[in-house]
């Protein structure tokens, strides 16, 4: 008897909770794949994902391998629901959350006020004890006022600790005895120290970084231990795995101690799924775009690895500087545009859209649920790029009264029609989104026609082609389920955990870089070794942190996983000087400085091989619903051929003009572009030149 592998992934958003079940037969070529959606349940989160493990139909005790990625932390930050939290810090640095950094984005505004820190001054506590930056100890830790500082914490109703000492990046002995005697002191606080989470330095980073972490601790501990309960209780034996923001999953333990690993872990799914999805169809290059109800975010994957960075921040824009999150997450680019993106006219006449949206409730004016601003879904309804006798998949009548009062008001106000309004409201969309993408490619010296653009989400599938024109790539990807692509993501991700650390070396001295190499791989080897991942299933790859000297902007090389000599050491140096011009657009004759090492380490845990759709042979004719009238926007109207997609089967071909209808997306093929569904139900789409 041949059993069957299955697994399971879920997506927790801020309307909807989305579900990817993959079931394999290892007997044969045989592969089912469902997707679902059920609605959001806050504050009770983990109701959504029973749910819609329920209205998916989903066994859940025969399931293998279970992914999970959820909004809670980011959730818990904006809307300032986390705990209460006490800082214990070093002596003489208890302002640090209030200095923060002084590049504050509105320079010239004299009125501006820095952002408030999550930590009351009065709850900011110090010790004394000092360590310096190479790690040796200036003055030793004196214990003997913490008693009375957690005895206030306790009477002032702290929830959770966060520790920050200085300097703890080069040596955490003194957090790791603060540590230690407050889980003693006060055990059922919870309580997190920096060294946990980070070993780089920047004091006010590391310290946010700290406090935040501890912030959400409480309610991520609730969520993930109730979610485990109910997965339980529904008879599921196997490994929970969490969705973290460097694009790789870990152990439900690992993450209730460091939740704030968390923070992005719904696009980290959906841009790891566009580089896997990169390697399966032999593009390892690719611009991937996802655009959903609010936002837009893209990120560049350079030879099948998507880029991690640890300087993100959360709520910084034009008037504020945000707060700082020093943890390993996707390097991503976030603006606000979404298909309920909101357009309005400013007072000197100009028409924009967004950043505000109209969110799910109300929703577009189309919904019918009482919005009254248009929005890039209503001017796609317009325009009839999206099909208003299958608005939302059929689950939802358009109500095109409320869509022309929308666009009539603007008109009104910018003296044109609504059908130019309409026009105006997507092309400025594009226009948005095609800057964004450009500064995760161009800015960075990166040439997009070297590139494949691969688009998700609920909107991607809507303007990728007019993106990809614009920007000349070569190829356009819409992956099969992408509106739910994130939930697949998780499908294919690894155990993986990302290591920073600071140490400072000049460019020769290759016996510390060494040491600190292999330093770092055997605390990485341990840590797997505590999730019962052995060794040998351990991958390694290295990536070395260098400057110029006396500069402050760095890059990382790539380094073989093994003993760094004198030849390993120069082709390092030769590589930083490659990717620093490529980067900054020039190049020094100056000495090259280490500053750290970042590790990528990871392992599989059980990766979803993809199988090859049957093919029945029948006409690309069969998947035809109709022909419509659509306007694209910048290429005018033109008649336009309407494809059902879950009719379109591997090898199919046909030429734009097209709409292919999705229950959960519209994909809009411009004129004179090929479209061609490969193996797997993906659909490429050739730009023309």
């Amino acid at each position: 008897m041949t059993i069957k592998i299955v697994r399971v992934s879920t997506d927790v958003g801020g309307t909807f909770t989305d579900l990817v079940y993959f079931e394999t037969d290892p007997g044969s070529s045989v592969q089912t794949v469902r997707t679902e959606k059920s609605d959001t349940t806050p504050p009770d989160f983990e109701k959504g994902v029973l749910n819609v493990l329920d209205k998916a139909g989903v066994r859940i005790e025969d399931v293998d391998f279970f992914a999970h990625g959820t909004t809670v932390v980011i959730n818990a930050l904006t809307e300032r629901k986390g705990a209460r939290v006490g800082l214990i810090t070093t002596r003489g640095f208890r302002d640090v959350l209030e200095i923060g950094r002084g590049n504050r984005p509105d320079f010239f505004n004299l009125m501006y006020r820095k952002p408030t820190p999550f930590v009351p001054r009065h709850l900011r506590r110090e010790l004394p004890g000092r360590i310096d930056y190479q790690g040796s100890e200036k003055e030793a830790l004196d214990l003997s006022t913490l008693d009375a500082i957690l005895a206030d914490f306790r009477a002032e109703g702290v929830e959770a600790v966060a520790i920050c000492l200085l300097h703890s990046y080069a040596n955490p002995a003194h957090e790791k005895a603060v540590l230690e005697a407050v889980r003693a002191r006060w055990p059922e606080a919870p309580t997190v120290a920096s060294h946990q989470i980070t070993r780089e330095w920047r004091e006010y980073e590391r310290t946010n970084t700290a406090v935040l972490s501890a912030y959400v601790q409480p309610k991520a501990e609730r969520y993930l231990e109730k979610l485990e309960t109910g997965l339980t209780e529904k008879g599921y034996r196997g490994n929970l795995f969490i969705m973290q923001s460097n694009c790789g999953v870990d152990s439900v333990e690992a993450t209730k101690a460091v939740p704030i690993t968390m923070v992005e872990s719904g696009p980290a799914s959906g841009f790891w799924g566009a580089a896997e999805l990169g390697r399966i169809i032999g593009e390892p290059n690719v611009l991937a775009l996802d655009i959903g109800g609010t936002t837009a975010k893209c990120s560049l994957i350079e030879n099948g690895q998507v880029k991690i960075k640890t300087d993100y921040w959360i709520e910084r824009n034009r008037t504020s500087a945000g707060y700082p999150i020093m943890v390993p997450v996707v390097d991503l680019v976030e603006i606000g545009n979404g298909g309920g993106s909101i357009a309005w006219v400013d007072d000197f006449g100009k028409l924009h859209v967004g950043p505000q949206s109209a969110g799910a409730s109300p929703g577009p004016a189309a919904y019918g649920r009482g919005g009254t601003n248009a929005t890039t879904t209503d001017a796609n309804l317009a325009l009839g790029r999206i099909n208003r006798d299958y608005f939302c998949g059929g689950s939802v009548v358009a109500d095109i009264e409320a869509l022309d009062t929308a666009l009539g008001e603007l008109a009104g106000k910018l003296g044109a029609s609504p059908i130019d309004v309409a026009r105006g409201i997507v092309r400025i969309a594009n226009s948005n989104m095609v800057n964004a993408l450009k500064l995760v490619s161009v800015n960075r010296g990166y040439d997009p026609r070297d590139f494949t653009l691969v688009v998700f989400g609920g909107g991607g599938p809507m303007h990728g082609v007019a993106l990809g024109q614009e920007l000349g790539v070569k190829k356009v990807v819409v992956p099969r389920g992408a509106p739910v692509f994130s939930a697949w993501g998780m499908m294919m991700s690894d155990l993986r955990r990302d290591y920073f650390v600071t140490r400072l070396m000049n460019e020769g001295d290759h016996q510390a870089l060494d040491t600190l190499l292999s330093e770092t791989m055997t605390l990485a080897r341990t840590e797997f070794g505590r999730e019962g991942v052995s060794e040998e299933l351990v991958t390694m790859r290295p990536l070395i942190r260098c400057r110029y000297q006396n500069q402050e902007f760095a890059v990382e090389v790539p380094v073989p996983a093994g003993p760094v000599g004198p030849e390993e050491a120069a082709r390092m140096v030769s590589d930083f000087h490659e990717i620093y011009e490529r980067e900054y657009t020039y190049r020094l004759d100056a000495g090259v400085e280490i500053i750290g090492l970042h590790l990528i380490a990871s392992s599989e845990v059980g990766k979803l091989e993809l199988v090859p759709l049957p093919k029945t042979g029948a006409p690309v004719e069969n998947a035809i619903k109709g022909r419509r009238i659509v306007d694209y926007a910048t290429e005018g109207e033109h008649e336009a051929t309407i494809y059902d997609a879950t009719r379109l089967e591997p090898g199919m071909s046909f030429r734009g003009p097209a709409i292919i209808e999705d229950p959960g997306t519209t994909i809009v093929i411009h004129p004179g572009n090929d479209v061609l569904i490969d193996d797997f139900g993906n659909t490429h789409i050739n730009i023309r030149g």
